[in-house]
């Protein structure tokens, strides 16, 4: 064998290590994630956890003519069950509206009135561009404390996990109605999700858009 071919034969050896290590790294921060929070997912059945600021359902998507995808949609419906059920007296609704073109917010108030919620019971946060900021946002922006989280159950152990980054007491409720589709390619890019918030998690920058507190009490 010559050099060349031997050199190639390590450099070629080595970047497969390195990309195993890496996504032996990424898998494992993963699982960390999952792992760390699932003592922290309540059922509607099971009731309270005490005394919480809020019930904080997240954004997710709505449509061109302004009506909710079903995952917003069910989120929305567990968050008013959660209110009704007496878990809190307010619901923090936190979504994109980031632009004129683009209300989550509109579509999140419209529903949840529709579903038996009373408006002085509802607060809008119009800059939860991602799980990071509505969390953030929350805590630093409308003061809370305690809270539980609404949302899909793959998405609530990085919720949870930030929250308790953050220094929140959270809990979180899956609000998984239905069967979506594309559901398998979620879950994977909620992998790469959680790695990147873990280390969000660490670093705790800003929310994207701040402004003046307005607390829920």
């Amino acid at each position: 064998m010559t050099n060349t071919k031997r050199t190639l034969r390590r450099a070629l050896a080595g970047v497969g290590m390195a990309c195993a290590l890496l996504l032996a790294l990424a898998l494992g921060v993963n699982g960390y994630v999952v792992l760390s929070t699932r003592d922290r997912v309540l059922s509607l059945a099971e009731g309270p956890p005490g005394e919480v600021d809020c019930i904080l359902v997240l954004g997710c998507g709505v449509y061109a003519d302004g009506s909710p995808t079903p995952m917003l949609r069910d989120r929305l419906t567990r968050g008013v069950e959660l209110y009704q059920a007496g878990w809190g007296d307010k619901l923090l609704l936190s979504g994109d509206n980031r632009s004129v073109y683009y209300n989550e917010l509109a579509t999140m108030y419209q529903v949840s009135r529709d579903l038996g919620a009373p408006g002085e019971a509802i607060v809008l946060d119009y800059a939860g561009l991602s799980t990071y900021d509505s969390l953030y946002r929350a805590r630093d922006i409308f003061g809370v404390e305690r809270l539980v989280i609404v949302t899909q159950d793959y998405h609530l152990s990085r919720a949870l996990y930030l929250a308790r980054a953050l220094g929140l007491e959270a809990w979180g409720v899956a609000a998984d109605g239905q069967n979506y589709p594309g559901q398998t390619m979620r879950d994977v890019r909620e992998i790469l999700a959680r790695d990147k918030d873990f280390l969000w998690a660490i670093l705790q920058p800003e929310a994207a858009i701040l402004g003046d507190p307005e607390p829920l009490k």
